[in-house]
């Protein structure tokens, strides 16, 4: 039953690699569509809300994507001890909430710009 616990936190790893900010590309592949389609679903009425839609789905991808990086590591390198889900929700949280902060701060000081079919103004 190792072996399936392990093969199950290498999912949950690989899967949460492909969304977290670890890769540089996943944005454009995941991220962005991922909280595009947030926020085009929450905004439906309210399209001035887009923008900030968009950047809390983007947050909730990233995290997303920690919290499954840390199930998946727990799972793959600790097999015989059960993970602390509210430590690592924490940890996923913490750190996706700085590097999406980071990002809204470089394009809100713009040393980034955000693609223009990104906005619907």
């Amino acid at each position: 039953m190792v072996w399936l616990k392990r093969l199950r936190g290498s999912v949950w790893l690989g899967l949460g690699y492909l969304l977290s900010p670890l890769s540089w590309w996943n944005d454009v592949v995941f991220n962005l569509p991922i909280a595009y389609g947030f926020a085009y679903l929450v905004t439906l009425g309210h399209r001035q809300w887009f923008l900030p839609a968009t950047v809390i789905g983007y947050w909730l991808s990233n995290v997303l994507g920690m919290v499954m990086m840390q199930w998946g590591a727990t799972d793959v390198v600790m097999s015989d001890r059960e993970s602390n889900w509210r430590r690592d929700l924490l940890i996923g949280l913490a750190s996706s909430t700085a590097y999406t902060a980071i990002a809204a701060g470089l394009v809100y000081f713009k040393i980034l710009r955000l693609p223009e079919g990104l906005l619907l103004g």
